[in-house]
């Protein structure tokens, strides 16, 4: 919180190398790998993460020899680096690192050649499936036959994980078939993020917490992740998932799981993903009237720029929803009666993701003229501006009795740790990870099935009723019935704010 000493709490500076490691990024090409898993690379090359004899290759449709790539690398590096600062001299040295080969996932090019790369012992060997699902199995069956998927190897999968149980059970069943689940890393970038780490370093790291982490003491949580763009390119993509499938069965799941879940007998990837997984199987469907769906509007006098949703994807007919509000419960001892209730959307009023934690009022207030007017409330913002902010009850300074104001006691990251301390990007993390062989970060199958066991019916629920997304404006705060599912409860969203 407020630092009040002259002493600010530090951030080892010390970066520890991972083992030598050759990393084939499929899709290298790609978007995702261009915005952020090579710009993530090279971060951590130049923090001394990456040991000289570390390869990067790139593997894609495109017919390109190495230096073209090379340059691809450079150009995304300088393009999406942000205000990171870095030489020539750095940059270049990573170039160094990176090799291409053009292959065809569905055909024989490019996997001799790729086979003969990979053929030195001794080091880590990672295979980034950067491309649509509907290859990974192309690929992961190539890998094998080409005498790669060995026992030391392993996969990155991106999301999404299937569209429904059916599908992700199918893709597991295709993954399993070459991979032991021990190898197979299913990547959900929110889980890199720095202050999703340490919601769990509040929870359990801190006695203040956790014995009022339960029913007893919480009223309601709240975990909203709001965006300010519409669906831009993706609009085709996007208009066959929705929020529903694109943000609440992973991302805000993922959120809801390590709030909710009871401590892990110790910090390791099993026993935390034990604890999410029991979180997912404890939670209650979702009724009709406790869901609200909406779609959002072209923003006035910018119809061109900023068009509505459905002139977004070319269906005037549409009825994917760009928001999702819900209210559940989990049927366990901790959080009996508890309501979560989550929201997310496009083209709202602030990029804004948060989880807010809701405090019963006092159980009698002696300030009779205050009573049931302030509770304490533990905000967790994930982004932009990643801290934790606790609310709490003072006495308003000055004369005139004992009036009463809610202050926040702020912690934000960026002030409170070390001038200059490094950020890391999530995917900065989660591949060093991949590297350790640490997959605390990632997804289980099971997991994933569990989390489509409990979305699917909810989706089943809506197209069943033919039911229509309410329309919203642009750069407001969803459809004004989101708001009546709070007011019915004597309730209210905590305002997006960036």
């Amino acid at each position: 919180m407020t630092q009040h000493s002259d002493q600010r709490p530090t951030m080892s500076s010390r970066v520890i190398p991972v083992e030598p490691f050759d990393l084939v990024i499929f899709g290298g090409t790609g978007d995702l790998a261009r915005r952020k898993i090579l710009p993530g690379l090279f971060r951590r090359f130049c923090a001394g993460q990456m040991p000289p004899q570390a390869r990067v290759i790139g593997a894609a449709r495109t017919d390109m020899d190495t230096a073209g790539f090379r340059t691809m690398v450079a150009e995304a590096i300088k393009e999406f680096s942000g205000s990171y600062s870095f030489t020539q001299a750095k940059l270049d040295a990573f170039l160094a690192r990176i090799e291409y080969l053009a292959i065809d996932a569905r055909g024989e090019k490019g996997w001799a050649e790729l086979a003969e790369l990979m053929s030195d012992e001794g080091r880590v060997e990672a295979y980034y499936f950067s491309v649509s699902p509907a290859l990974f199995g192309d690929l992961a069956e190539r890998l094998q036959k080409w005498g790669m998927a060995d026992a030391s190897a392993r996969i990155v999968v991106e999301k999404p994980f299937g569209r429904d149980l059916e599908t992700a059970r199918a893709l597991n069943k295709t993954l399993a078939t070459y991979f032991d689940e021990s190898q197979i890393y299913r990547i959900d970038h929110y889980l890199g993020k720095e202050t999703v780490q340490n919601l769990m370093a509040v929870r359990f790291g801190n006695m203040l917490f956790e014995p009022l982490w339960n029913a007893q003491y919480v009223d309601h949580i709240q975990i909203t992740v709001a965006e300010t763009v519409g669906v831009g390119g993706r609009g085709e993509y996007y208009d066959k998932s929705g929020a529903m499938r694109d943000m609440v069965q992973n991302h805000l799941m993922q959120l809801l799981c390590l709030i909710a879940m009871e401590p892990p007998a110790r910090f390791d990837p099993d026993a935390v993903r034990d604890e999410k997984l029991k979180v997912i199987r404890a939670l209650d469907p979702v009724l009709a009237h406790h869901i609200i769906r909406g779609q959002y509007q072209a923003e006035p006098m910018n119809e061109a720029e900023a068009p509505g949703y459905r002139t977004a994807v070319g269906d005037a007919r549409s009825r994917t929803e760009s928001f999702i509000a819900l209210k559940t419960h989990i049927s366990n001892w901790r959080w009996a009666g508890t309501p979560f209730y989550l929201r997310t959307g496009k083209r709202m009023e602030a990029r804004s993701s948060e989880i807010t934690v809701v405090f019963k009022e006092t159980p009698h207030s002696i300030f009779s003229e205050d009573a049931g007017k302030h509770r304490n409330v533990l905000s967790i913002r994930l982004q932009p501006n990643e801290g934790i902010t606790l609310g709490v009850t003072i006495k308003e300074p000055g004369p005139g009795g004992m009036r009463l104001i809610d202050v926040p006691l702020d912690m934000s990251f960026a002030e409170a740790l070390e001038e200059g301390a490094e950020s890391v990007d999530a995917y900065e993390r989660l591949i060093m990870d991949v590297i350790r062989g640490n997959q605390t970060l990632f997804m289980r199958g099971d997991e994933v099935e569990a989390a489509w066991g409990w979305t699917d019916p909810i989706i089943e629920g809506w197209e069943a009723r033919n039911d229509v997304p309410k329309p919203y404006e642009s750069g407001s705060d969803g459809p004004t019935d989101s708001t009546e599912l709070m007011r019915r409860d004597g309730r209210e969203w905590r305002k997006v704010t960036a």
